[in-house]
């Protein structure tokens, strides 16, 4: 069989998803957003990452410190001339941007993200409606928070998901009950890239070169290496000759039960 066509479609799909990972906003701090914004630094256009340290001290603050103090108004000045839509505050040791809470355009600008990567085949499941720490709802609570977030998914893609992940990996039996009673899986993971602590692609794929068969990893969007690291931890995954498929490939819909450790095990 000619693979060759089926590579090139799955990398340009690989490729569109990159740049949906790292463009989505949700009201909340994204490194990725200086991804394309370069500053002359000796004669040379450079990244801002490659000139300073960029953190997130806070869910909706980025806070830029150049190792070299005289770039600090360089750094500024590219910021401004972006499209990022933020503007920087300088106090003449680091740049700090302060994402502002989502307005009603930008939610329907998140909208049209959302049903493109759905329509593009991308698997969009529930990952709850305000992210609580769901082992301290009730059951109706758990049960709320589920449903809120599938009709909202539903609403703007036109399908149902069955897939859940609770927020913070959290579970217990009421998490748990909640969502298989109404019809819902409830997704863990077993390997952590930890890409949200802003680790390099290399890093990632130390914290999961061990991966095997039936394993789940764990990523997130609007992180800052994350997108442009996917094609080198897919291609390592498939040098073990894996196959990446979706959640609801790989999980049992029945006939196992979970451990203690939030495995399923085929009865």
């Amino acid at each position: 069989m000619n693979y060759s066509g089926i590579e090139e479609k799955m990398s340009k799909t690989l490729s569109v998803l990159k740049e949906n990972l790292s463009e989505i906003r949700a009201g909340r701090a994204n490194p990725a957003i200086l991804n394309k914004i370069k500053i002359e630094y000796y004669g040379v256009p450079t990244p801002i990452n490659q000139v300073a340290g960029i953190s997130v001290p806070e869910a909706r603050m980025i806070v830029i410190q150049p190792w070299d103090a005289s770039i600090l108004k360089e750094i500024e000045k590219e910021i401004l001339k972006s499209d990022i839509g933020i503007n920087p505050n300088n106090d003449g040791k680091v740049i700090r941007l302060a994402f502002p809470e989502l307005n009603e355009e930008r939610r329907k600008e998140i909208v049209k993200d959302i049903k493109k990567m759905a329509e593009e085949g991308h698997e969009i499941a529930s990952h709850s409606n305000t992210h609580p720490k769901v082992n301290n709802l009730s059951y109706e609570e758990n049960v709320k928070e589920i449903e809120s977030s599938v009709e909202k998914i539903e609403k703007i893609t036109g399908k149902k998901t069955n897939l859940y992940r609770p927020p913070y990996g959290e579970y217990n039996n009421t998490v748990i009950s909640s969502a298989e009673d109404k019809g819902y899986k409830s997704i863990q993971w077993n390997l952590d890239t930890l890409d949200y602590t802003g680790l390099t692609g290399e890093k990632m794929w130390k914290r999961i070169e061990k991966v095997k068969a039936g394993d789940i990893i764990l990523s997130h969007n609007g992180t800052e290496h994350t997108a442009d690291s996917l094609d080198m931890l897919i291609k390592n995954i498939k040098s073990k000759k894996l196959e990446v498929v979706k959640v609801s490939d790989l999980i049992y819909k029945d006939n196992y039960k979970i451990n203690v450790n939030g495995t399923q095990i085929k009865n």
